[in-house]
């Protein structure tokens, strides 16, 4: 099975019960276990989930554990030429409300020839690469 990206949207969504497609993404995390498809991420998408918990320390924990010491996703540093991609992809966007996060994501997602992203998020399917599960 070929691996797919975690964006944020997907992870908070997975683990925020209040969240409306809380649900759907359960079910979605279970269908990739299942798979045992290879999980994603970087650490610019663990900082943007951590924040989102920040004030829970229950949730808080369990993302640390999710993206850390679990082994569940694997993580990649972004470099800092990835970032300076980006930005570039930034300012060639100005009609796009793209986060910085976002289009790093996109930049490591070629780089890695990922083709696959858990997304909630619409910027995934405006940058019109990659096979969106949502």
């Amino acid at each position: 099975m070929s691996a797919v990206f975690i964006d944020s949207s997907f992870w908070i969504t997975f683990r925020d019960k209040a969240e409306t497609q809380h649900s759907n993404a359960r079910r979605m995390g279970a269908e990739l276990a299942r798979q045992r498809a290879p999980l994603i991420s970087t650490t610019f998408v663990f900082a943007e989930v951590h924040a989102y918990f920040s004030r829970s320390i229950q949730l808080r924990e369990q993302v640390i554990s999710d993206f850390w010491e679990r082994g569940v996703i694997r993580l990649i540093d972004p470099a800092y030429s990835d970032q300076q991609e980006a930005l570039e992809i930034l300012r060639q966007s100005q009609d796009k409300d793209y986060s910085f996060c976002d289009v790093v994501s996109r930049v490591v997602m070629r780089h890695q020839k990922l083709r696959r992203v858990a997304s909630f998020d619409d910027h995934f399917r405006q940058f019109g690469e990659f096979e969106v599960i949502s």
